[in-house]
């Protein structure tokens, strides 16, 4: 329980009396919860929800609020965090959440579904998601899609009952659009180059948003999902579609 206390201590030595800006990983924080509930247990304390200890949230406070900057230099700290059951709302992880200052959560479904980054943005979260901070369209882009993903989320248990049929067309629309921004965030990996064959892509944020407003107005309701998946900028999904179609003419 002791280890990311003292290594806290170092990164503050390097901040405070070698004045560096230190980036300080801890992998996994749980590990740190899960020692405080056994060192809990042994004490004979009476634990508290899902058998975490009584001390959750101090102890967490006594390592997260610890990591900050100040006149000397900063500590910056990126955790991986376990989330029993992939449940957010464990205690263990929603007290570790309630520090941090972006979050990005992992989807087991979208890795299911082959969809690479399998980072949710539902779930993830950034304190630096503001207007004044990355500018109205920015912000309104992003926005928009969250509410977009948000609504197929809603209608995905109708769907596995009655269909899509039985949605109204507004609703048809919008998981079609929804499904075509999940395929769009997908990205082929430089790393992956060597095994999959396909070039790694970089697009920036003015591409990034402009494909996105693309889709969310409608620009683009002609073109399948398929040609989304896995591309770098919206041209390039354009033109995947056509060879989609040239595909599927010379099979017929």
């Amino acid at each position: 329980m002791r280890v990311g206390l003292t290594a806290l201590t170092m990164a503050e030595y390097f901040r405070d009396v070698n004045e560096q800006d230190v980036l300080l990983f801890i992998d996994n924080i749980f590990r740190f919860v899960q020692a405080g509930s056994e060192v809990s247990a042994l004490l004979g304390r009476m634990p508290s929800t899902v058998g975490n200890q009584p001390t959750l949230s101090t102890e967490m406070g006594t390592l997260q609020e610890r990591i900050t900057s100040t006149k000397e230099g900063s500590i910056t700290s990126i955790q991986a965090v376990y989330v029993p059951a992939d449940d957010l709302t464990d205690p263990a992880p929603a007290t570790t959440f309630a520090h941090l200052d972006a979050t990005t959560v992992l989807s087991r479904g979208l890795a299911v579904k082959g969809i690479y980054p399998v980072v949710d943005p539902l779930d993830s979260t950034s304190t630096m998601l503001q207007p004044r901070i990355i500018g109205e369209e920015h912000y309104e882009t992003a926005q928009r899609v969250k509410q977009t993903l948000q609504r197929y989320k809603e209608l995905q248990d109708i769907i596995a009952i009655l269909g899509l049929d039985e949605l109204s067309e507004e609703d048809r629309l919008t998981v079609a659009r929804a499904r075509k921004i999940e395929r769009f965030l997908s990205q082929p990996f430089f790393v992956e180059e060597v095994f999959t064959g396909s070039p790694g892509k970089y697009v920036g944020l003015a591409e990034t948003l402009r494909g996105f407003k693309l889709i969310l107005f409608g620009e683009l309701d002609g073109l399948p999902e398929q040609a989304f998946y896995l591309v770098g900028n919206i041209d390039e999904a354009t033109t995947k579609a056509t060879n989609l179609e040239m595909v599927s003419k010379l099979k017929k």
